[in-house]
C-alpha cells in the first residue's frame, strides 16, 4: 500500500521567522533548505572569485558582485547564491524581489550542498533565466559553466566567461582560486 505524506509548503513569511543561528535558510518552490556556516575554505573561494569577476564587471558595465547575504527572492523562493554578479537597482528602498536578474550566479560545493546546488538550484536557476550558473566543485577543483540551450563547460584549467554587454571575456585560471 502506497502512502502520500505530506511536506509542509514554506512561504517567505514561515522563512522570514526562523532564527538568526548562523545557518542560511533558503526556499525553492516552497521547499526549505537548510545550511550550516560555510567553511573558511569555502569563504576563501568565494573571495579568490570576487577578486577575479569584480574588476572584470566593473569595467564592462556589467553590475556589482553580490555575495554572502544577497538574495534572489519570488514569490514562493528565495535562495543565497555565494556569488552573483547583476545590476544594482536605482532606488535606495528597492527589494530583493525588484532586483534585476543576476547574469551570472555561483555556488561552490561543499558536502552539505552537493546535491541541491546540482539539482535543485540548477533547475531553479535556469527556470528564471539567468544566463550563466557556474558550480565550483573544491574536490576536484572545477568549475562548470550551465546555461540554456548548450552543453554544460566542465573547466579545470582556464575558462571564459563572455556576458552579453562585455566587449571581451574574462579568463579565468580556475587553479587560481583554489590555491
Amino acid at each position: 500500500m502506497a502512502v502520500s505524506i505530506a511536506t509542509k509548503q514554506w512561504t517567505l513569511e514561515d522563512l522570514d521567522s526562523l532564527p538568526d543561528d548562523g545557518n542560511t535558510y533558503e526556499l525553492v518552490h516552497g521547499e526549505l533548505f537548510v545550511t550550516p556556516a560555510p567553511t573558511f575554505d569555502h569563504e576563501t573561494i568565494g573571495a579568490r572569485l570576487t577578486r577575479i569577476i569584480d574588476p572584470y564587471a566593473e569595467r564592462h558595465g556589467l553590475g556589482l558582485v553580490y555575495r554572502p547575504k544577497a538574495v534572489i527572492q519570488l514569490s514562493d523562493s528565495q535562495v543565497e547564491p555565494d556569488l552573483q554578479v547583476r545590476q544594482p537597482q536605482a532606488s535606495r528602498t528597492a527589494t530583493w524581489r525588484t532586483a534585476p536578474l543576476p547574469i551570472l550566479v555561483v555556488e561552490v560545493l561543499s558536502p552539505s550542498t552537493r546535491r541541491r546546488d546540482r539539482e535543485h538550484k540548477r533547475r531553479f536557476y535556469l527556470e528564471l533565466g539567468v544566463p550563466e550558473y557556474w558550480i565550483v566543485d573544491p574536490e576536484t577543483q572545477t568549475i562548470t559553466s550551465i546555461a540554456i540551450g548548450r552543453a554544460d563547460l566542465r573547466a579545470s584549467d582556464v575558462m571564459e566567461w563572455w556576458p552579453q554587454g562585455a566587449s571581451a571575456p574574462l579568463t579565468l585560471h580556475v587553479s587560481a582560486i583554489f590555491e
